[in-house]
């Protein structure tokens, strides 16, 4: 396989990782950029663009990236608490008097970032078209009553984090929330990534598609799930299934109308540089330039707010505010990172202690959620880099 792209010195086990990552973990299209304090030391791309073609993948390529979205939609919020204008501590219902319902009242806004306000699930779930109507995905979480006491306890909110986030943004702002990281973060960071795919780009983006992962490597990296965790996500009944199920059925990924939607959760596109340098301006400033987060709100994002075995999960998950911490589910660079993963291939994060931010894509989606062993392959690499 033909790796384009450059490394610092250096940074040659990433290339080599990456590599492996089509000859031995079966990777068909991937992209990986890493900076270091601000400045870009890997980018790396091979493979084709779409998942079932033959057209190369160039450096511009992007794709859908799933939950790694969310840690941009967190920012989004963390973003205007910086500025003064949402206060992380009050309850939902100062911004948003309807969600004030069913058990609800007493839900904080940092209790959607952490996991914790109780509604990872709908009780009628919606169809992708339903989702893609912030009026009806905000309503549907409002009437919805939790599943435990908001702050009580914490579970992946997979899908109904869209809407969370988007209406809280939207009752703040007045934007959408995809308008509002356009504007106010991908255009200043000079980072190509979108909630609600532009029609203009929407030639830069790949076909994706689940394929069946690839023999276990040298280094044992295949993810084998628990046998609990197999159980919670084949019965129907189970948080599991019905909070990855909050929209049914699933998505087609590769549809114009879903990439056009903005879901914050789930439907995110980004290039692999996209990513990394927008979680390098949540840490430092970027090629000299701009820097989003202040010190102190990055403190902030990665201060543990959940921990433990998480409801819809089934495994021990970390996070601070929208996104994961290292450790359990999630293993990053460091006790100094934080980032999300996207639903079996993509990862983003940052990490302080190094000055390390790192944005991987692909086009083939596996069956792990948390801890891709392509993605992890990579995280080792540069890990070892720095050694």
């Amino acid at each position: 396989m033909d790796v384009n792209g450059v490394v610092a010195e250096g940074f040659e086990p990433v290339r080599e990782a990456f590599a492996a990552n089509f000859e031995v973990r079966g990777d068909r299209g991937a992209a990986v950029t890493v900076y270091r304090d601000g400045h870009r030391v890997v980018d790396l791309w091979a493979g084709t663009k779409d998942v079932d073609g033959t057209a190369p993948w160039q450096r511009d390529t992007a794709q859908i990236v799933r939950s790694a979205t969310k840690g941009v939609a967190a920012a989004v919020l963390l973003l205007l608490a910086q500025r003064g204008e949402l206060d992380l501590d009050a309850p939902v219902g100062d911004y948003w008097p309807e969600y004030k319902t069913a058990g609800k009242e007493r839900t904080l806004v940092w209790h959607l970032l952490a996991h914790r306000a109780g509604v990872p699930v709908l009780d009628r779930p919606l169809t992708p078209a339903q989702a893609a109507d912030p009026v009806l995905g905000a309503a549907a979480v409002a009437a919805q009553a939790p599943v435990w006491e908001p702050g009580t306890d914490h579970g992946y909110h997979a899908q109904t984090y869209s809407w969370l986030t988007g209406e809280l943004v939207r009752r703040v702002t007045g934007r959408s929330i995809g308008e509002w990281i356009a504007d106010e973060i991908a255009g200043p960071v000079g980072a190509d990534l979108w909630v609600g795919l532009p029609s203009g780009a929407a030639g830069r983006v790949g076909r994706v598609a689940q394929v069946e992962a690839a023999p276990a490597d040298a280094h044992g990296l295949r993810v084998r799930p628990k046998r609990s965790v197999s159980e919670a996500y084949a019965n129907p009944d189970s948080l599991t299934r019905r909070a990855f199920g909050a929209i049914t059925p699933m998505p087609d990924e590769n549809d114009p109308a879903y990439r056009a939607a903005v879901l914050p959760a789930s439907n995110g596109i980004a290039t692999a540089d996209g990513l990394a340098r927008f979680y390098a301006s949540l840490i430092g400033e970027v090629d000299g330039g701009t820097r989003l987060f202040t010190p102190e709100t990055a403190e902030l994002a990665r201060a543990e707010r959940s921990s433990g075995p998480d409801r819809v999960l089934v495994i021990n998950t970390r996070f601070g505010l929208g996104y994961m911490l290292h450790g359990g589910a999630s293993p990053l660079l460091s006790d100094g990172s934080f980032g999300h993963p996207g639903r079996g291939g993509a990862l983003g994060f940052a990490d302080s202690d190094s000055g390390i931010a790192f944005g991987y894509v692909t086009n083939s989606f596996r069956k792990s959620v948390t801890a891709d062993p392509r993605a992890q392959a990579l995280v080792r690499a540069v890990r070892t880099a720095l050694s």
